[in-house]
């Protein structure tokens, strides 16, 4: 299956993917970031896998989510019938659990199934036995069971059965994890936690406070969004997959199954501009936990409870999305600088703070221990926004957001009436607006540049408005737009930055696709120049992009007409969310 057809079920802890044709291809259990028992994405379906559908195996007919929710709804039309297969994750209670319920909507269809269970990405063969007429399969500290009407048949370390469903039947499959050595959990009443599910997506979604003409795409955004919380903790993940590539058969595979401090603070100003401060609320709780302690010891990810140590590792074994190596797992650029980070965390809790979330003394007293270290390292040149593996530079946008933390300090003294050495923090400020003014700017092109003393673009120039380091107005952001505008657009979407053989800024071979956060923020920009047709046009054809059930990835690629990157991914929803209220 290509990334774009494959359809997010989740319960707020972890995630699974459902394929076209009605196979669940990627679930890590318990958490995001847990080992995959099905990880046929990665690699085949012997390495997990659980298909469901009519006989034949073809892909749904048509499919789409109950309204305002994360149910997926799978329509087939055969020869002898109609088939619907209803696929959630219910709020977790205690043990997640994965639903799928087969529906005869008219005639009578064969159906058939395959299940998979691969711990460890695919490397653990478990154990299967029989209890009670349920299967159950343990290795190592996991353990699953499949509660079902329907008995499978186990052969060449797979369980299958056919069977016949007819209008007006409803056959429920329930697919239960807990570790090991815990005894069997209670079964699950399906058609309870159906309705309990619907109830919990309608009544979240009717605190939207967004009513513009993209009502749908926005909602559909905020629910993926609100899919990739971890409810625990109020940790939010990057996106619910690993290894996706950037570049179709390239390298550029990453794991995306952390909390990145910039894609939640951007994710919760999508959630906040929509009505949703209780989310600020669980993040600011994760935040101060998580980086509790010495200011200098910040990282740019934690794991979804606030860990630390994420290490890379490669999974050999697996052949990589569509022969896509390596597999990995972790992410090294948990150890990189990134300082315009400082900036998004201030501009975040500054603007819950603006939208009515309560104070926090100790969130405060934190924030000043991070102002001390933006003081003593803003003039460092760092791996940026985009965690470059090539040498470290002087990124405009990373000295932009360092100007943003100070700008937003300032602010937190004159309007919530916080105490702080504001003098210092204006003559800062000042002084970082002045050099980024000065080093980063080419007068020739009339261009800010990626970095100072170079010539490239990025799109993260894009965001100087945005944030209000420079006014729209100014002819320097005017000549920064138009400069992106012609040499950064591919087949009408933005590319990151240039990638040329004479160009190492990200020290990694291959290309990549259009990374569709930066043709969003194109669209704000456009809007605030008051180009509302053009950037409606533009934002249009982006919506075009998204699958068949609203999501995104995290690039398209022209070449290919493809999505790439992981999926669905949060940064490609949240500015979406903010595009349209811009729109609007």
């Amino acid at each position: 299956m290509r990334i774009e057809d494959y359809a997010l079920i989740g319960d707020m802890q972890s995630a699974a993917l459902v394929a076209r044709d009605g196979s669940i291809d990627w679930l890590c259990l318990p958490r995001f970031d847990s080992p995959a028992c099905f990880a046929a994405l990665l690699g085949n379906e012997r390495n997990g896998h659980w298909w469901l559908g009519p006989t034949g195996r073809k892909p749904a007919t048509r499919r789409r989510y109950r309204p305002d929710t994360l149910i997926l709804e799978s329509e087939w039309d055969t020869p002898t019938g109609t088939v619907r297969v209803i696929d959630f994750m219910p709020p977790r209670d205690r043990n997640p659990d994965v639903v799928r319920i087969v529906e005869g909507v008219s005639g009578t269809v064969e159906m058939s199934t395959q299940l998979r269970v691969r711990f460890d990405y695919g490397r653990i063969v478990p154990w299967v036995r029989r209890h009670n007429g349920h299967l159950q399969a343990i290795g190592g500290p996991d353990s699953v069971w499949l509660h079902s009407p329907v008995p499978l048949k186990g052969g060449d370390y797979a369980h299958r059965a056919t069977f016949k469903v007819s209008e007006g039947e409803r056959l429920p499959f329930v697919f239960t994890w807990h570790p090991s050595h815990e005894p069997m959990p209670p079964q699950i009443e399906c058609e309870n936690q159906l309705d309990e599910t619907e109830s919990f997506w309608a009544e979240w979604v009717a605190k939207c406070t967004y009513s513009g003409p993209y009502r749908d795409a926005v909602v559909r955004s905020l629910i993926t969004l609100k899919g990739l919380t971890y409810a625990p903790t109020g940790g939010i993940v990057a996106a619910a997959t690993t290894s996706l590539p950037e570049d179709l058969g390239g390298v550029r595979n990453w794991d995306y199954r952390f909390c990145w401090l910039r894609d939640a603070t951007l994710t919760l100003d999508a959630l906040i501009s929509s009505g949703y401060l209780e989310e600020a609320a669980d993040w600011r709780g994760w935040l101060l936990r998580a980086i509790a302690g010495r200011p200098q010891d910040l990282q740019i990810m934690y794991g979804v409870a606030g860990e630390r140590r994420l290490p890379e590792l490669m999974l050999d074994w697996l052949d990589g999305y569509e022969g896509s190596r390596p597999v990995r797992i972790g992410n090294e650029a948990v150890k990189q600088l990134q300082l315009d980070v400082y900036g998004e965390v201030m501009n975040c809790l500054f603007t819950s703070r603006s939208r009515g979330l309560w104070p926090d003394d100790r969130a405060w007293t934190i924030q000043r221990q991070l102002l001390d270290y933006v003081e003593d390292h803003w003039d460092e040149p760092d791996e940026g926004l985009w965690e470059v593996r090539g040498p470290r530079r002087h990124f405009v946008h990373s000295k932009v957001m360092c100007w943003v933390a100070l700008d937003r300090a300032v602010k937190y003294v004159e309007q919530f009436g916080r105490v702080g050495p504001v003098d210092k923090w204006r003559r800062l400020r000042d002084a970082i607006h002045a050099e980024v003014c000065d080093k980063g700017f080419d007068a020739r092109r009339n261009t800010f540049t990626q970095s100072y003393g170079s010539s490239e673009l990025d799109a993260a120039l894009l965001m100087i408005p945005l944030v209000g380091f420079l006014p729209i107005d100014d002819p320097r952001v005017t000549g920064t737009v138009a400069a992106i505008e012609k040499e950064l657009m591919s087949d009408g979407f933005v590319l990151r930055y240039p990638l040329a053989a004479d160009n190492d800024v990200d020290g990694l071979p291959g290309g990549e696709g259009a990374f569709l956060a930066c043709s969003f923020w194109l669209v704000e920009v456009m809007a605030m120049q008051g180009r509302k047709e053009e950037a409606k046009e533009l934002f249009e054809r982006l919506l075009a992009l998204r699958n068949d059930v609203g999501l995104l990835a995290e690039e398209y690629d022209p070449r290919y007409g493809r999505l790439v990157g992981n999926f669905p991914q949060a940064f490609s929803h949240v500015p979406l969310v903010h595009a349209a209220r811009a729109l609007s």
